[in-house]
This record gives C-alpha cells, structure tokens and sequence, in this order.
C-alpha cells in the first residue's frame, strides 16, 4: 500500500463548487479525482490534454467576444444553424 499525504489546492470556489457537484454526479469525490489526474500526468508523463495557445485569428475573435464586437443571439440550436448557414 503506497503512502498517503496531505496537501492543500487553493482553487477559484465557484469552479470547486460546479466541478464537485459533476464529480458527484459521476460517483466521485474532488479527493478521487484528483488522484485520477496524478495518476493521468504521471502515466502521460505531462499533463493527460493538450494545451494549445490561441492563433492570431483566435485571439482576435476572443478579444472581440470581450468587448461585446461581433457576437450573435439565438434561442436555440435552430436558430443557430440559420445564422450560420
């Protein structure tokens, strides 16, 4: 049996609330899987996803998205696929 420790995460409250009730909701607590994603970078010897900075045509429409610029408003998934048509 591997030794335990005890460690302390500081992490933005909202995103812990949302994420504990998803972890919950899949069967387990933060503690669980936390150690599912040790065990995830240890096994990828990195992190277990791919991050990946934004090209510039990305970060143009983000910074656009921010100041409110270009953005679009549907109901629902229909009216979605109207405006992109």
């Amino acid at each position: 049996m591997s030794t335990k420790i005890h460690t302390t995460l500081r992490v933005d409250k909202k995103n812990y609330e949302e994420a504990k009730e998803i972890l919950n909701r899949l069967g387990l607590n933060v503690s669980q899987a936390f150690n599912i994603f040790v065990a995830m970078v240890k096994e990828h010897r990195g992190l277990p996803f791919e991050l990946k900075l934004p090209n510039e045509k990305t970060r143009k429409v983000i910074k656009e998205a921010r100041k409110g610029k270009n953005l679009i408003e549907v109901k629902n998934i229909k009216e979605l696929e109207k405006t992109i048509k």
